[in-house]
C-alpha cells in the first residue's frame, strides 16, 4: 500500500470528508491506538475471555448494542467461549448484506520473544507483538470501519463477526456462526486475515485475495506383527511401514487448479513403538493435505489408498481423518469470482483510497474464509494489512496498512451496500 515507514496518524488516503467522499474517513490515531489495545491483550486460543470482553465493550461504547454469541464443544475440546457480533441495518431488506469477519485469537505465546510478546511497540511504522499481524491488525481495522459505517445511511445491512478459535483445531467460532444461522442471510463477506504474507506467489498490498485451498488431515492407522527386537525377520515393523508411507505420500501427485496452484502433502508427525527389543506392531502417521477445488475429502482418501496399494506394505493400513465435532467441520476449497459485486466494490474502494489497482492473488492456506467461502457458499474476499514473522517472536504489522485497509472496508461497504 503506501509506504511502510510512513507516519501512522497520516491521512488514510480516502478523501477529505466532503460531501462528494462515498464514504467516511476513519481516524488513523484512533485505528492505531485501537490495535495497540487489542494486541496488549494476550488471547491465545481458548482464552479469549478478555479481549471478547473488550471487543463488546469498545461496540457498545459506540451504541452499537453488540451481542455475545456463545461457542460451545463439549466433546473433544470442552470449549466454552464466546464470539462478539454487531448489525449495522440498513433500509432495504432487499439490498445485500455484507459480513465483516475477524477473529481474535491468536496461537499460543511463542517463547523465543526477546521482549514481552504484547507489548504493542511502535517502530518505523510496525506494531509489534503476538498476532499483530495474525490478525489483531484486521480486527481493529473492522471494528473502526463498522464504527465509521454507523454515520453512514445504507441500503443493506453490515454484521460484524468478532469470532474466537480461528487459530485452534476446528475454527469453532465461524464454525458456530454458520451452524446458528448467522450466515443465512448473507450475500457476502470480507475477512481482514493478512493477505500477501501467505499468498499462493509473491506479491504486495494493496491486494485481494479471491480464493483459498481448502486442507483434510489424515490420521492414518498401520498395524504390523510384534516380534523379537533381536529378530526383526519374524514380524512386520509398523513404525518402518510407517515410514516408507510418509515418503510416499509426500511425493504423491496432487491436483491442480489454474487459480489456486497445486494441492500439497506435508507428512507431520509418526508415532509408533516403545518396548525395548520389540518389533513394533503399531503405528500412527498424520498428513496434512491440502487441496484444490476438485479435490474432496473423499478423492483425497482414494488417492491415499491408491498409494498404499501400490507400496504393498506388509502392514495392514486403515486409511482415515482427524477427528471433529462434526463431519461437517471441513476446510474446502474455493473461489471467488473476480466479476462479484463485492470484488468491485473492494477494486474501486482501493483506488480511491490507495490511487492504484489492487493485486489480485489467492491464499496458500486455511481458515475461517474457506468455511464462509465453501461451507456458507459466500463470495468471500480476504483483504488485511501485511507484515512479517505471523506466529512466531519478532510478529509485526505495518500500521499504515491498518488504517489503509479500514478505509478501503468502509468505502466498498457503503458501495457493495448501497
Amino acid at each position: 500500500m503506501t509506504d511502510s515507514g510512513a507516519d501512522p496518524t497520516a491521512d488514510g488516503g480516502g478523501g477529505d470528508g466532503s460531501e462528494n467522499d462515498p464514504a467516511p474517513t476513519v481516524d488513523p490515531e484512533e485505528t492505531v491506538d485501537l490495535l495497540q489495545k487489542l494486541v496488549r491483550i494476550p488471547s491465545p486460543y481458548f482464552e479469549e475471555a478478555e479481549i471478547t470482553g473488550f471487543v463488546h465493550d469498545w461496540l457498545a461504547e459506540r451504541g452499537h448494542d453488540p451481542e455475545y454469541h456463545r461457542v460451545s464443544e463439549p466433546d473433544i475440546t470442552e470449549y466454552e467461549g464466546d464470539n462478539v457480533l454487531a448489525r449495522l441495518e440498513g433500509s432495504d431488506p432487499d439490498a445485500p448484506t455484507l459480513l465483516l469477519n475477524a477473529h481474535v485469537d491468536t496461537v499460543k505465546l511463542v517463547e523465543d520473544w526477546d521482549e514481552d510478546p504484547c507489548s504493542g511497540r511502535i517502530e518505523d511504522g510496525k506494531l509489534y507483538g503476538q498476532g499483530a499481524c495474525d490478525m489483531k491488525g484486521g480486527l481493529a481495522a473492522v471494528m473502526v470501519a463498522f464504527d465509521a459505517l454507523s454515520g453512514v445511511e445504507l441500503a443493506g445491512d453490515v454484521l460484524l463477526t468478532a469470532v474466537v478459535d480461528e487459530e485452534g483445531p476446528y475454527g469453532l467460532g465461524t464454525d458456530r456462526l454458520i451452524r446458528d444461522g448467522y450466515t443465512d442471510d448473507c450475500d457476502a463477506a470480507v475477512v481482514t486475515e493478512p493477505g500477501p504474507v501467505l499468498a499462493q506467489s509473491e506479491m504486495e498490498n494493496p491486494a485481494l485475495l479471491l480464493g483459498a485451498r481448502g486442507r483434510v488431515f489424515y490420521d492414518i492407522e498401520v498395524r504390523g506383527k510384534a516380534a523379537h527386537g533381536s529378530q526383526p525377520e519374524k514380524g512386520v515393523n509398523a513404525v518402518v511401514d510407517a515410514g516408507r508411507l510418509a515418503a510416499t505420500l509426500d511425493d504423491m501427485e496432487t491436483g491442480d487448479h489454474p487459480k489456486l496452484g497445486s494441492g500439497s502433502v506435508c507428512p507431520l508427525k509418526i508415532e509408533g513403538g516403545s518396548q525395548t527389543l520389540s518389533v513394533p506392531e503399531r503405528a500412527r502417521l498424520m498428513v496434512d493435505r491440502h487441496v484444490v477445488v476438485g479435490e474432496t475429502k473423499e478423492t483425497a482418501r482414494a488417492d491415499a489408498e491408491r498409494v498404499v496399494d501400490e507400496l504393498g506394505l506388509e502392514s495392514e493400513v486403515d486409511i482415515g481423518f482427524r477427528e471433529a465435532p462434526d463431519p461437517d467441520i471441513v476446510y474446502g476449497p474455493y473461489v471467488t469470482d473476480e466479476g462479484h459485486p463485492l470484488v468491485t466494490a473492494l477494486s474501486e474502494a482501493t483506488r480511491s483510497v490507495c490511487g492504484v489497482d489492487p493485486a489480485y492473488g489467492y491464499f496458500s492456506s486455511v481458515g475461517d474464509f474457506n468455511y464462509l467461502g465453501d461451507r456458507a457458499d459466500l463470495p468471500t474476499v480476504i483483504l488485511g494489512p501485511d507484515g512479517e514473522n505471523i506466529h512466531g517472536a519478532g510478529e509485526f504489522v505495518y500500521t499504515d496498512e491498518v488504517v489503509e485497509v479500514a478505509d478501503i472496508v468502509t468505502e466498498a461497504a457503503v458501495r457493495f451496500c448501497g
